[in-house]
Parts: structure tokens; sequence; C-alpha cells
């Protein structure tokens, strides 16, 4: 008997149905930890969420119902496919505070910048093209990139952000190969998920290996505003003239989401004018066009609120918690074990000590009652698992020292496991895996 509709089986009867692109999705490693680390008892220092405590609701509440009240026959309204004209005008003067002298003829208004890197790819990848990224790599842009079959070649970083040279060594190895690299992917500020930044010198020197080599740039930059200690940093997009004296090398992605609300899922691209037409279609193709309604709020706010006052107690807040995972860190993980210093945005890239694999290790994690993200998730071949990314956006100072602490005793105790038992690791040696449930990452 042939299964009923819904019935709850899980055998895949569409396997040959499916267009061949579909083999390169997988499920986001992050996305698949949230309902265990969702849990009240679990300590999660995995997932990203913006912490919106510090936001005016009642203000927020209060500009919406007026929205509604005044304007609600045209913000309920399909709009354009570009994006809110006023809206685009907005984004113009928050990028100019990056250096960015941009027109709001050539800003494309999306679903979230995570839509922004869907139809980027959309317009330039064709199957079998190349993509460079940094090592590691924000892990949306990898399941975008595969999911358009493209191939991911990883460029090195360290802790002043991409390695100049070892992106000329991958450009050079993509072209010995008889390859096409069509665009260089790079989160030049607060790195995610390595928390680092690329320093100013770097920043003309990549600019000018791109430039050179005809490759275009995909500068995603939604952290930019969020640094702890300085101004921000004048964009890789501010710096490029291209080869007539325009911006045409350089498409710049920015988000709402970290600076006001996730939530209403609003971003931009700012492209070349060709790109423009070719991104506005896309993206009609897609979804007609962004909310309206989503789109008119984020200008109103913009328009009538002190956002810059406000991204400001944002981060005095991160930088509060910032400095309780570095001051935990420091005091509490065990020799061997390395981090790095974000100068603002989420996150920090910890480095484990010799031998440890962080993916091995989630599952005694969770059991601990502490989760993380493994660095396997942020590279296109599964590599980096010697490393882990520790989120301290949305947790409380405390419970951020409490999840550190938590974290440092399971690393702790896999040290003298492997110490006691050597190589042939702490799970076999020291207890059978059963003992240690895992989380559904299906």
């Amino acid at each position: 008997m042939a299964p009923r509709p819904g019935s709850g089986v899980t055998l895949d009867a569409f396997t040959d149905r499916y267009a061949q692109r579909t083999h390169g999705m997988t499920a986001s490693e992050i996305r698949a930890l949230f309902a265990v680390a969702s849990r009240p008892e679990v300590v999660s220092l995995a997932g990203g969420m913006p912490n919106l405590s510090a936001l005016p609701l009642d203000a927020v509440g209060k500009l919406m119902g007026e929205l509604v009240q005044t304007r609600g026959a045209q913000a309920l309204q399909y709009g354009s496919g570009q994006g809110d004209p006023h809206l685009r005008e907005l984004i113009c003067e928050v990028m100019a505070l990056e250096g960015i002298a941009g027109s709001s003829e050539d800003v494309v208004v999306t679903v979230g910048s995570q839509q922004a890197l869907d139809l980027v790819t959309r317009v330039f990848i064709d199957p079998g093209d190349v993509v460079l990224a940094e090592a590691p790599s924000y892990v949306g842009a990898l399941g975008t990139f595969a999911s358009f079959q493209a191939e991911v070649v990883h460029v090195e970083m360290d802790s002043a952000g991409l390695v100049p040279e070892a992106l000329r060594a991958a450009m050079a190895r993509v072209a010995a190969a008889g390859k096409r690299a069509k665009f260089l992917y790079t989160v030049p500020n607060f790195h995610n998920p390595a928390g680092v930044s690329l320093v100013e010198s770097r920043r003309d020197e990549v600019l000018a290996l791109c430039q050179e080599a005809g490759l275009l740039v995909l500068e995603d930059n939604p952290y930019g505003l969020l640094g702890f200690d300085a101004p921000p940093t004048r964009a890789i997009r501010a710096r490029s003239t291209g080869a007539h004296g325009h911006n045409d090398d350089v498409l710049y992605l920015g988000s709402f989401s970290k600076t006001f609300a996730p939530g209403l899922r609003v971003g931009w691209v700012l492209a070349p004018h060709a790109v423009r037409e070719k991104l506005v279609l896309a993206a009609e193709a897609a979804v007609l066009c962004p909310p309206t309604f989503n789109q008119m709020a984020v200008a109103d706010y913009l328009s009538t609120q002190d956002w810059q006052g406000q991204v400001s107690a944002f981060r005095a807040m991160y930088r509060e918690r910032r400095d309780a995972m570095l001051e935990a860190l420091g005091s509490l993980m065990p020799p061997g074990t390395t981090w790095t210093h974000p100068a603002g945005g989420f996150y920090v890239w910890v480095t484990l000590p010799d031998g440890l694999d962080a993916k091995v290790l989630l599952p005694r994690a969770i059991t601990a009652r502490v989760a993380f993200v493994p660095g396997s998730a942020f590279f296109a071949d599964g590599s980096g698992r010697s490393h882990l990314r520790l989120s301290y956006c949305y947790p409380e100072p405390e419970r951020i020292r409490e999840g550190v602490r938590r974290l440092a005793t399971v690393l702790e105790e896999e040290v003298e496991l492997r110490a006691t038992f050597g190589s042939t690791g702490p799970l076999r040696a020291g207890r059978p895996q059963s003992e240690f449930p895992s989380p559904d990452l299906a």
C-alpha cells in the first residue's frame, strides 16, 4: 500500500526528479543546532542572534502603528522590485559612514543580505565556476555557493584578515587548473566566524590584486558599524575606482539585521549600474518585490529615531559581552587553546589544543549543557575540525562565563583522556560513544 500524503514516511520518492543543483544543498550545522541550543538549560554560544533587549520596542511599536494608520494602503501593497526609493536614499546615508559615495539608483533592497548573496551568485555563477572565499567563511554564503554548484577555493586568513599573498597564490592555482574565478567573497569587518578584520594596508592590496586579475569583489559587511574601539573602517567599496573612474569592481552587501531588527529581513546590495539591472530582474523572478511594510518601517526608523545612538548602545552591550567572553577564556581554557580577540561584531574563533576535534566534542558539550559551532561548518571541504566558533552577542555576561566554564571542563577532560590513552581517541578509550547523546545535525 502506498504511503498516505503526510504520513511521516521519510523515504524521498522524488530523488530522481530533483535538479542537479540540489545535490549541493545540505542543512546548515548552525540551524540544525537551534533545537538543542534553545533549551533553557543549555548555554548557547552557538547562534549569532542579535540581542534586541536594548532596542526601544515601545518607540518601534508606535512607529509601526502610525505607519499603518497613516500610510497603510501603501505600506501593505506591492512595491518596486528594486525597493522603496526613500529607503534606498537613506541606505546611501548609512553607507557614507564607511566612506561609500553610492547612488540610490544603484541600490537594490533585498530580503536580508542573504538574498543579496543569492541574487549575486545567481547572476554570476555557472556550474563549475570558482568562488574565492576566506578560510574560514560565512556558512550561509557557502550554502548559497553550493546550491549554484560553484567550486569554493579557500584563501588563508591570519589575525590581520585575508592574506594577500595567499590570494595571489589561489588565483594562480585556479588559472593553472584552467578554471575561472568569478569573484572574491569577503567579510572584511569583524569576520564571521573568525572575529578578525582586514587591516587598512591589506584592503588596498587585495583590491589591487582583484582589479589586476579582472576579479569582482563581493564585500559582505553586516557588522561594519559594530566596532568597539574605533570609528568604522573605510570600506573596500569606497577605495574602488575601476577602469573608468567608477566603482565597478566591488559589489557591497549590507543589512539592518545587526543594527536594527533581523526579523524585518531588510538588506541591500550596491552594484554597478549594469549589474543592478540583472539583480532587479533576478529579484523580481524570486519574490516579485521585497516587503513594502518592512522597508517603510526601516525608513521611518532611520528618519525619526536616533538610530546612530541606538547603534552606540548596541556596541556598548556587545563590548561588555565580548569582554566577559575573553576574560573567561583567558582564565578557564586549558593550555594549548588559543582564540582571536575581536574588536567588534559577534564572534570569537577558537583553536583547540593539538589533537582535539570540535565535531567529536560537540555531543559531550551538549551533555555538559553548552553549545558551540564546530569549525568544519565554515569550510567548503569540511576541514577546520580543530576550531570552533563562539558567539557572545546574545547571552548575558554571567551566562557567557558559565558557558565558557562548562566548555573548558569538557576540553580539560578531553585533554586528560588523550594524555592517558594516547591517540586512540577519548571516546573509544574513555567511554563508549553511545553514552554521549548526539544533537540532531541531520
